[in-house]
């Protein structure tokens, strides 16, 4: 695979990609996320596909300017990076925010997206299908009280990438987690700055506007304007909660065609690390229909 820094004006997206004569799968990962969190599935889906797999904007390798976190935002930038690798149609699989990103997507250009897997966009945060529910002042008191721990958390640094590294190790290893695609996305996930010391590619300025923008999305209204066959894929514990169950089902009312699949003991977003052979099959097995 080809890895590059694609122009799209005011900034650039680093991705990996190899486009041959096959149709072609769009991997958009998680808030805090890079395009090595895939390395686990890529093997699953090469022999038949063609993959892009970018740093969404503020992640990874790719550009971090001051502003441009909304999921609107950055699924604008997804559809430059595939018109300038002359994409005119792809399946679309998000992780957490990818997965917004993607709903995002497949909403504003329904002749682009064949299919979608959301591996989140499950639920909103607040409001109708929120998971928050009280009254407009209590939404308002919450979401001041999120906003000042947001303010408040301090970025961590660390003298090398291995040191990170050990200190997820020895984490993940104590909850049975850890393995070499851990090992592969937490390598990629420090920038150096001046002095030497790392602190993660995405930056906290970045969580916080992605985050506050989050808050105010209502994915119902990207439901209904997205006209591919939808795969949803809940963790365990939200296959477990009535309110993202209710949500996604409400979700999944709006669509023409939606399958569900249950993967067990899978984590959000660390899924696909986690259990990539299972994540990857369930992927293969959706997008077999669509053929």
């Amino acid at each position: 695979m080809v890895e590059e820094r694609i122009p799209l004006g005011e900034i650039s997206i680093n991705a990996k990609y190899s486009l041959q004569d096959k149709p072609v799968i769009l991997l958009l990962h998680f808030s805090g996320g890079n395009l090595h969190m895939w390395e686990g599935i890529l093997p699953l889906l090469e022999q038949d596909y063609s993959i892009i797999a970018p740093d969404l904007r503020g992640h990874g390798r790719s550009d971090k300017p001051e502003s441009g976190y909304h999921i609107d935002e950055m699924a604008e930038d997804m559809y430059q990076v595939l018109r300038h690798l002359q994409v005119d149609k792809c399946h679309v699989v998000g992780s957490s925010m990818g997965a917004q990103v993607a709903v995002s997507l497949a909403a504003a250009h329904p002749e682009l997206v064949l299919s979608l897997v959301c591996e989140g966009a499950l639920y909103n945060e607040f409001g109708q299908y929120g998971i928050f529910n009280g009254t407009a002042e209590e939404v308002e008191q919450r979401k001041a009280q999120l906003r000042a721990e947001l303010e408040e958390w301090k970025e961590p640094g660390y003298a090398s990438v291995e040191s990170y590294v050990a200190e997820q190790r020895a984490e993940l290893t104590a909850e049975g987690l850890w393995n070499d695609y851990f090992c592969a996305f937490y390598t990629h996930s420090l920038d150096q700055h001046q002095g030497g010391k790392y602190s993660s590619c995405y930056p906290h300025r970045v969580r916080i506007e992605y985050i506050m923008k989050y808050w105010e999305l209502s994915f119902e209204h990207y439901y209904q304007n997205i006209q591919c066959p939808v795969l949803f894929l809940p963790s365990e514990a939200e296959c477990n909660d009535e309110r993202v169950l209710s949500s996604m089902n409400a979700f999944a009312e709006l669509l023409d065609s939606y399958e569900i699949a249950k993967i067990p003991d899978s984590l959000h977003a660390y899924v696909w690390m986690q259990l990539p052979v299972k994540a990857g099959q369930a992927v293969r097995d959706f997008l077999t229909q669509q053929r």
